[in-house]
């Protein structure tokens, strides 16, 4: 079985409050984008139950194989099931470290592909529950379709937003940057208007009032994050944003952009939104 993971961006994003678990409760939009990896998971009869072959090709990816979420997936449902041997081939095409979500993207897709191939006959809700054990943002791409994200980001609200036909560029710069060391350059603030209520002004007003808390902080250490925005922005987009803690950039665009010449020297990726 061949499926297509895709990325997401986030649209606002809000660090609440620092949580006792260590963790932090933010506010975010996830809309996804259809740039994807491909993952490939098949049976393998003449292997004992219970193990999975994995390999990856494409974008390297940092790490011991143990580690990566596909791996973990498969070793979460291992818990609760016995599972066929399977075979896993990860092409990565989403950068990592950019914000974008493609290693939760792989688990949850991962997660449904097992339970298709397999019979395991998960619901919605028990996929979702395995989802979240491997990460915040994991549960999002078990249903991936514009939500509000709570909580750690695993708490998802569903909402009726559709960016449907408009433009979308990402720049994914030369830089990686790590989770933990973006929740540290920041405070957390739980004043001001929810993003909820703010997503309900119109697409063209979104730079006046929608931002991502790590936006500021991340810059002061990366100008070229500052740099792609305001060459989005001159490229014609309407709205523009780092997305997650970075470090990918993305715009939006009513229609093509007027000039990517700018971004030569970055990894691009350009669609249409469903």
């Amino acid at each position: 079985m061949i499926v297509y993971p895709p990325c997401k961006i986030n649209i606002g994003l809000r660090v609440l409050q620092k949580r006792n678990d260590g963790f932090h409760n933010i506010e975010s939009v996830f809309y996804p984008v259809p740039f994807t990896d491909i993952l490939e998971v098949n049976l393998v009869a003449e292997q004992k139950e219970g193990t999975i072959s994995f390999k990856s090709t494409g974008i390297e990816i940092p790490g011991l194989q143990r580690e990566n979420l596909c791996v973990k997936a498969y070793q979460l449902l291992a818990q609760d099931y016995l599972l066929p041997a399977v075979q896993v081939h990860l092409h990565k095409q989403i950068p990592i470290g950019a914000g974008l979500g493609g290693g939760s993207s792989d688990a949850a897709f991962f997660i449904k592909a097992l339970n298709q191939i397999a019979a395991l006959n998960l619901s919605e809700k028990d996929c979702l529950s395995y989802a979240q054990q491997l990460g915040s943002d994991c549960s999002f791409f078990i249903r991936p379709q514009p939500a509000l994200a709570t909580q750690k980001g695993e708490e998802l609200e569903e909402l009726n937003l559709s960016l449907k036909g408009w433009h979308i560029v990402i720049v994914q710069p030369a830089i990686h940057i790590s989770t933990p060391m973006a929740y540290s350059l920041i405070i957390p603030n739980d004043q001001g208007e929810s993003l909820k209520s703010l997503m309900q002004k119109p697409i063209t007003e979104w730079k006046h009032f929608i931002f991502n808390a790590f936006e500021e902080a991340v810059v002061k250490r990366f100008q070229i994050i500052a740099q792609i925005k305001y060459d989005l922005y001159k490229s014609g987009a309407v709205y523009a944003s780092m997305t997650g803690s970075g470090s990918a950039v993305y715009g939006i665009f009513e229609g093509n952009p007027k000039n990517t010449d700018y971004f030569s020297n970055f990894t691009v990726f350009e669609t249409v939104l469903n």
